[in-house]
């Protein structure tokens, strides 16, 4: 089959730009692939980034931009069997025989009620989220019944001695957002922080974070924050650098959504968690947020903790630290957890719905 495939935020990469790649990578393997995406330096930062192998995808003019009308881009669409699209809401026109959505997020303020948006509807053929909590809003949304698909999780887990680490992995975005901190790093310094003030020693913190050009000068003010205590920021790592990082650190850390109203806003929430798998994978046992996906990848007490309050996120990691009998148990808990989300299945279960 002749498939295409879109993702619009390319230039800004995170797990869904892993995920959307990764379609590309397994569809690659049996059927002819082209990813509508034409700027080759933003290809290059996520081959690096990724490390994918995308040797077998044809990256080819981006069809779905602004300033390609709109007679060029149906008639190109009419030449693929599949066009699996990553959707910010929105369904574009297209003639491929079959058109399916990728959701990453929850999404409630979209109109499908119109004939323009149910004429287009009428031609999905079906969408998949990466989570049940995801689905739940897509679901009330579109008045469908969305599939879920797991993102893919390739573990790497390095065989080097662990050390008194706490991680944090994820993007610092401020703008374009909405709300300040996103992932909620500032609240997680000020956490640790407080158990270096109550004394705690020997332990580090380490926030491993993706940093775009812009969002610079707001990053050196987080970095200002965390002076004087032992945290240090890792920049812009390859998932390669990542995983001697993951393999090296016992506790893993995320916040995401912390303070906000996730009822009104439930994008502000993990929608899945890669980063969480990642490191439970290596063998890190996290304590994170009892909010969105999180709670669908960490099973409470068996391997890894769910906190509501930052004072439950603190005792939580202190138990931790404290019992190495249960961090032990925890850890190999965690990386069995982990292998269920392996690339195979996703792989699989990509495959099986483009079929359908």
């Amino acid at each position: 089959m002749k498939i295409g495939i879109f993702d619009p935020y390319l230039d800004d990469l995170g797990g869904g730009e892993k995920y959307m790649m990764t379609i590309a990578q397994c569809l690659s393997r049996r059927h002819e692939v082209f990813v509508f995406w034409d700027n080759y330096k933003d290809v290059e930062v996520l081959l690096e980034r990724f490390s994918l192998d995308l040797s077998g995808v044809c990256f080819t003019k981006n069809i779905f931009t602004p300033g390609v009308p709109f007679l060029e881009r149906v008639l190109k669409t009419r030449s693929y069997d599949v066009i699996i699209l990553l959707s910010d809401g929105s369904i574009p026109f297209v003639l491929s025989k079959k058109l399916f959505l990728h959701f990453q997020q929850p999404m409630q303020h979209v109109s499908v009620h119109s004939f323009k948006s149910k004429l287009k509807f009428r031609r999905v053929n079906g969408i998949f989220c990466n989570s049940q909590f995801t689905k739940s809003f897509i679901d009330r949304a579109f008045h469908t019944i969305a599939h879920v698909i797991y993102p893919p999780i390739e573990l790497h887990s390095k065989k080097v001695a662990k050390e008194n680490i706490i991680l944090h992995v994820g993007r610092f975005r401020v703008k374009n957002v909405g709300i300040g901190d996103y992932k909620k790093q500032s609240v997680m310094i000020d956490a640790f922080k407080k158990m270096v003030d109550n004394g705690l020693t020997y332990w580090k913190f380490t926030l491993a974070v993706s940093v775009q050009e812009k969002d610079v000068h707001e990053f050196e003010k987080l970095k200002k924050v965390a002076q004087g205590y032992p945290i240090e920021f890792v920049l812009n790592k390859s998932n390669e650098d990542l995983w001697n990082i993951y393999s090296r650190s016992k506790i893993y850390w995320h916040a995401s959504g912390f303070g906000e109203d996730l009822i009104t806003h439930p994008e502000y929430a993990e929608h899945f968690g890669i980063s969480t798998v990642e490191a439970m994978g290596a063998g890190c046992v996290p304590v994170v947020i009892d909010a969105g996906g999180q709670a669908e990848i960490v099973e409470n007490e068996k391997n890894g903790f769910l906190w509501k309050t930052l004072k439950d996120l603190q005792t939580k990691t202190k138990i931790l630290m404290e019992d190495e009998k249960l961090w032990k148990d925890m850890s190999l808990r965690a990386v069995e957890r982990a292998e269920l989300f392996n690339n195979q299945r996703f792989c699989s279960e990509v495959s099986h719905i483009i079929q359908q």
